[in-house]
């Protein structure tokens, strides 16, 4: 049975319009997050796509330990707080503890569960709790019909509020390869599927210190995910990435994302079964 789920103002699921999780990968000032957050609902309002602001105000699974984390939790969702008053629009962001979870629950629309830590059942069951939706991204390290266990977990907890984020597979060092049966395998769970189209052309500790990144494939990939059927994308998008201060490789600049937007959703108007 597949499950419709309400964020905001909108539905997603199979035969739902695509829907759109995007900003910067962290929390670097308010004034950049409001003014991203506001540029992306403008495009995303023009093109008819409903839209979800993500940023993390802690990233906690950073490559180096001097690497910038964020502004830590209560600055963070305070900030969220503002993006979601202001701009009008659901807000997601990352948890890593059961009282982040909490917390953070109080504030935004959507609990974001990282890849490493899918597996977490304290972590998915504090999310479920929240009566948020709780987006759980696949592990690099797991196979897609693998994804089962953590939707039965949320289920357990009674919650039908879940999406499924695909964000590639290891493949070798510092690679990853996204493997298009994911999306049909994850979907016949019955909830939404999302595809994140940069962190699956990051390269993972590729820089040493920090991740690297090969955003000239986010386009391909996205489309690719288009033509094969996803409910949703998920992508980071900085004003200027290659000053970002985390992911800054692998996210699309923002003057390129309506572009992109159009192209996406001229596959998804293309692959769309008709009556």
């Amino acid at each position: 049975m597949a499950h419709l789920v309400d964020i905001g103002s909108f539905k997603a699921g199979q035969g739902q319009p695509p829907f759109l999780i995007a900003g910067p990968c962290v929390i670097e000032s308010e004034q950049l997050v409001m003014e991203t957050a506001g540029r992306i609902a403008d495009i995303t309002k023009s093109l008819g796509i409903p839209y979800i602001f993500k940023s993390s105000f802690d990233k906690a699974n950073r490559t180096s330990i001097k690497s910038f984390r964020g502004p830590g939790i209560e600055k963070g969702l305070a900030i969220l707080k503002n993006v979601r008053d202001h701009v009008g629009c659901p807000v997601l962001t990352d948890v890593h503890t059961e009282e982040q979870a909490t917390e953070a629950g109080k504030v935004v629309d959507v609990l974001q569960i990282p890849a490493f830590l899918c597996r977490q059942t304290d972590l998915l069951i504090a999310a479920a709790n929240t009566g948020k939706v709780v987006n759980v991204k696949k592990g690099q390290f797991l196979s897609p019909i693998e994804m089962g266990n953590a939707v039965k977990k949320v289920e357990e907890c009674g919650s039908r509020r879940i999406l499924l984020t695909e964000r590639g597979s290891s493949f070798g060092y510092n690679n990853l390869v996204v493997d298009m049966r994911s999306f049909p395998i994850m979907r016949s769970f019955g909830y939404p599927v999302v595809f994140d189209a940069t962190h699956s052309v990051q390269l993972p500790g590729g820089g040493g210190t920090k991740s690297s990144g090969q955003r000239e494939f986010v386009e391909p990939l996205a489309c690719a995910a288009a033509g094969a059927g996803v409910d949703g994308f998920f992508m980071e998008v900085h004003p200027n990435p290659d000053e970002a201060l985390s992911d800054g490789p692998n996210m699309v600049p923002l003057h390129q994302l309506k572009s992109l937007l159009e192209r996406i959703l001229r596959i998804c108007d293309a692959t769309k079964p008709r009556p």
